[in-house]
Order: C-alpha cells, then sequence, then structure tokens
C-alpha cells in the first residue's frame, strides 16, 4: 500500500506564528516537568541514598532541623527540592582554597 503526500500551503505570518506558539507550549510543559520534579516527596530511604549518608547522619539532620521534612507515622518524606537546596548550600567550588592548601 502507498501512501500518498499531501501538501498545505500557508501563509508564512501564519506559519511563523504556528511556530512561536509550539515553541512557547515546550517551554511551558518543560517549566511544569521541572517544577512537578523538584517538588515531588520522596521516602527517607532514598533520600539517604542520594545524600550518601547513614541512618544516623539522616536523624541527626532532622534533630537539627536541617533538611525540611513531614512524617507521618513512622514513614518519612522530603521534597526532592529541599534535598538539592541543601546540597547546593553545602557545594565545595574545586577551585576555592581553604587553609591555604593547593
Amino acid at each position: 500500500m502507498t501512501e500518498t503526500l499531501n501538501m498545505v500551503v500557508v501563509p508564512q505570518s501564519i506559519w511563523e506564528n504556528i511556530s512561536k506558539t509550539l515553541s512557547n507550549v515546550e517551554a511551558l510543559l518543560q517549566k511544569r516537568t521541572e517544577e512537578e520534579v523538584s517538588n515531588q516527596w520522596i521516602e527517607s530511604t532514598q533520600a539517604r541514598k542520594i545524600l550518601g549518608i547513614s541512618a544516623k547522619t539522616w536523624q541527626t539532620y532532622r534533630d537539627e532541623r536541617r533538611i525540611p521534612f513531614s512524617q507521618f507515622g513512622r514513614k518519612i518524606y522530603v521534597k526532592q527540592s529541599d534535598l538539592e537546596s541543601f546540597m547546593q548550600e553545602h557545594y565545595i567550588n574545586s577551585r576555592s582554597q581553604k587553609g591555604g592548601r593547593v
């Protein structure tokens, strides 16, 4: 079965408007997806794995309120964005020098 190729001629101004609208929709969807991911709640065990810390260190962080969390019974949840903020606050640039060491 062969398909026929149909073409439609559209004035350039209309095509540019359609193209711009599609770009705006794509940008909006990308932004919304990023917001949904950063607002996603994750369980305590996954948060510990992301941070690479022990259960005791995780308990200390919660006791000291270093990272916001929610607790329902024995289950603890944190937002992905809060973990990312915590990691960004503790980011050490490889070019920074501490203690005079190179």
